[in-house]
């Protein structure tokens, strides 16, 4: 499979290009970033077939990297939730980053070239409590307030949400950031819908990673805080998602289906404990997915930015057979809400693994959605023995529902002295790395169409990884990547 190549050549000849355009002609592109490799390490990961010619992949940081303001800094492992800001400080940008597993989050610091100079971690393990999953950096101009990094954690019922300050002093072991109103759950990610989706209110959406249902358990949920004050975490109401007739089993939503939904309100969830939520999402009769890992909403428009899509990662007990009444391969949902009550709306099935077993989407983590595309993250150390294929980013076309795989992990099996340093347990099965956060940062640079995606190499394993500042009693050694992507069709 031909892996795309990226030289000083290309990055110049498109830089001259885009500096060609009059004004008039196209974006206006800020000429002071460099587009060059930044880490030591190599890109882990490569361009699938028909999109080689138009991606420019560079590596921006990686866990051996040493950078010159803070030298004993390490990137840590699983790099997964994410964000990006202008520094208010400087001319520069700051770089936000979850590290699930260490339950801790780094502060990068970059330069007006783009280059990280200095990391720091401003959570870590003791002051994390849960894994730091998936996660929103909530900005003024997209959100209508902010700055504030919303991490959701991910260990259990009782987790919460955290909200910390990007910009303030580092206050590594502070429990004291969660937010109760947004409620106790085993949770992957809160999301702040667009501010001019509902103006003048605060709508936040929850995904719960629960991978099984009983009588005592929920299964996953898609939860959607609601406040009606703009910024306010504490004082709004909860509420979770399910059909308008009652049916709670998620497999019964088929192809082609366009289901009424509701939110219904849990009543005093922010003074509830997460097993309380629980059994009040069974009496209410809310929908019970399997797995809710992610949610983003389609850009471009404030109707755009009610149409949302969420994945149901998917689960097997034997990795052969499906779960009665939960996807197994994985879905992605879409939901599109009412334009005037954000507690009504109409619920689709967008991408189905479970048809195309092995072949298809494989447990379907993190998303990006754009104004006409779905960006699909997969997490593939399920290990079914049926998959084909390592974890990809799938790129799915709003306007023509067609599904493609994008972009490839690059594990590079063959390669002895490759799978020395990044294949250390030898792992042959498929799946074994998985993609953290994908997310646009063009507006933000000044630069069009141009990503980072994050990357989880779970065999990438040393033991100077070991007890990096901020991972506390972390004993996990692997390590981590972040590639900057240019030429994404947004």
């Amino acid at each position: 499979m031909k892996i795309f190549y990226k030289s000083t050549l290309v990055s110049v000849a498109v830089l001259a290009l885009v500096m060609s355009c009059s004004e008039d002609d196209g974006p206006s592109f800020n000429e002071k970033i460099e587009f060059i490799d930044r880490s030591v390490n190599p890109s882990l990961v490569f361009a699938m077939p028909g999109f080689e010619s138009k991606l420019n992949i560079y590596t921006l940081i990686s866990s051996d990297d040493q950078l010159v303001q803070s030298p004993n800094f390490v990137f840590g492992a699983q790099p997964d939730g994410a964000g990006l800001m202008k520094d208010p400080a400087g001319n520069g940008y700051i770089m936000i980053n979850n590290h699930e597993i260490h339950r801790a989050v780094s502060r990068v610091y970059l330069d007006e070239t783009f280059k990280p100079v200095k990391g720091e971690y401003i959570l870590d393990f003791e002051g994390g409590q849960w894994r730091t999953c998936s996660a929103t950096l909530a900005l003024p101009e997209e959100h209508g307030f902010g700055p504030v990094f919303l991490t959701a954690g991910e260990s259990g019922e009782e987790s919460m949400v955290h909200a910390i300050d990007p910009v303030a002093p580092a206050d590594r072991k502070n429990k004291n950031r969660v937010k109760p109103a947004l409620g106790k759950a085993s949770m992957e990610n809160a999301v702040p819908l667009h501010k001019d989706a509902y103006p003048g209110k605060t709508v936040i959406m929850i995904g719960e990673d629960q991978s099984f249902g009983s009588s005592h358990q929920s299964a996953g949920q898609f939860i959607l805080y609601v406040s009606n004050t703009v910024g306010d975490l504490d004082n709004g109401k909860l509420y979770a998602l399910k059909r308008t007739n009652d049916d709670v089993v998620e497999t019964n939503i088929k192809a082609g289906d366009n289901v009424d939904v509701q939110f219904v309100e849990i009543p005093n969830a922010k003074n509830l404990k997460g097993s309380e939520i629980n059994v009040k999402n069974i009496e209410l009769k809310a929908i019970r997915f399997s797995r809710v890992e992610d949610l983003d909403y389609r850009k471009g428009s404030p109707e755009n930015s009610r149409e949302i899509y969420f994945t149901a990662t998917g689960q097997s007990s034997d990795g052969i057979n499906p779960t009665p009444g939960y996807t197994m391969w994985g879905r992605v949902y879409k939901l599109v809400l009412d334009a005037n009550d954000p507690l009504k709306g109409k619920l689709s099935l967008a991408v189905d693994g479970d048809p195309t077993p092995g072949t298809g989407i494989i447990n379907p983590d993190n998303l990006c959605v754009t104004e006409n595309f779905v960006y699909i993250q997969e997490d593939g150390d399920s290990f079914y023995p049926a998959a084909k294929h390592d974890s990809y980013i799938w790129q799915y076309n709003i306007a023509t529902k067609e599904n493609k795989p994008w972009l490839n992990m690059n594990h590079r099996r063959d390669d002895a002295a490759f799978n020395v340093k990044y294949n250390v347990n030898n792992e042959k099965r498929f799946g074994s790395w998985e993609f953290g956060a994908m997310y646009d940062i063009s507006d933000i640079i000044g630069v069009p169409e141009t990503f980072l995606v994050n990357i989880h190499p779970h065999t990438w394993q040393d033991n100077k990884y070991l007890n990096v500042e901020g991972s506390g009693l972390s004993t996990n050694k692997e390590g981590g990547q972040v590639v900057m992507i240019r030429g994404v069709e947004k």
